[in-house]
């Protein structure tokens, strides 16, 4: 008789720049959701696949739960909070602290609603100098909520991601393998260009431009050779961001273009040819027509 397996979809949540992205990128053993150190890096679910002999595990990447300020805030937050009771078991990253904040508890709230499963995942322990303190984060957790389990984890170090995987796996469902077993994500190759555009512009431009930027695909086609010829616009919010942007020269533009690129190229495992502009639409993430342009539909939530 053939082993049953077991599959189903699992949320990764917590407040902006805990870690998600780099846990998901580690667990799946590619690079698929962009990684920044600003917050607010994921703005769709991202969805991946872990494929292995005990089944298949398909993880959304929501946005961080956080205080909504515009249109873009809230559409965040509220494709946070829907994917929370679609899911078979969530993943709560926090960082190793005792003291939990006001966006911590706003978390807990929603998770004592719900009935699924919640695995606490304590990341960034390579930080913690004194392993015996993180009894005392753990301590500090576990009664605020219901937790099916609690999990310190390095996601940069890799340490007890495996454990997590096996633990993820205990409160799947047995059911259907919804993907084949070679496929790593469903978002299309477009979408997945744009926020490598995004994160390398981003991680560049350091702290000089806030969070307003979008990047949109304007064409995407492949020659007979096997060349792929990408045309993208990086949209910002302001025309001094644009200067920011483009640089001295263009020398600015040209560095996001080149490590985008390399990074493309790695993902397709062909030549790119790459060309960006920067494009100024003032307060676009309080524009419902906007963000519908920009990939984000309003009426998914």
């Amino acid at each position: 008789m053939e082993e049953q397996l077991k599959s189903g979809f699992v949320t990764l949540i917590g407040r902006p720049n805990v870690g998600k992205s780099t846990l998901m990128n580690h667990l799946i053993g590619q690079k698929i959701a962009i990684t920044s150190n600003k917050p607010q890096t994921t703005r769709n679910r991202i969805q991946t696949v872990y494929t292995d002999e005990r089944g298949q595990i398909i993880f959304l990447d929501t946005p961080g739960i956080h205080k909504a300020k515009n249109k873009l805030g809230e559409y965040m937050v509220n494709i946070a909070e829907h994917t929370l009771k679609e899911v078979d078991v969530i993943l709560w990253l926090v960082e190793p602290d005792t003291f939990i904040g006001a966006g911590e508890r706003h978390i807990a709230e929603q998770l004592n609603r719900v009935s699924t499963p919640v695995i606490l995942v304590i990341n960034k322990i390579d930080t913690v100098k004194n392993p015996d303190d993180i009894l005392t984060f753990i301590a500090a957790y576990k009664d605020i909520c219901p937790f099916a389990e609690i999990v310190p984890v390095s996601a940069l170090k890799e340490k007890n991601t495996d454990l997590l995987i096996q633990l993820i796996f205990k409160y799947l469902p047995y059911g259907p393998q919804y993907y084949d077993e070679d496929t790593v994500t469903d978002q299309p190759m477009r979408q997945i260009a744009a926020e490598l555009i995004r994160e390398k512009a981003l991680r560049l431009l350091s702290d000089e431009i806030p969070h307003g930027i979008a990047v949109t695909i304007e064409k995407m086609s492949q020659r007979k050779n096997g060349i792929m010829d990408i045309e993208a616009s990086i949209i910002c919010e302001r025309e001094s961001h644009k200067g920011i942007i483009i640089g001295k020269g263009g020398a600015m533009l040209k560095k996001i273009g080149s490590a985008a690129r390399k990074e493309i190229e790695d993902m397709m495992e062909t030549q790119i040819n790459l060309k960006l502009w920067v494009k100024v639409r003032k307060e676009w993430r309080d524009s419902e027509i906007y963000m519908k342009n920009y990939g984000y539909d309003v009426k998914d939530v």
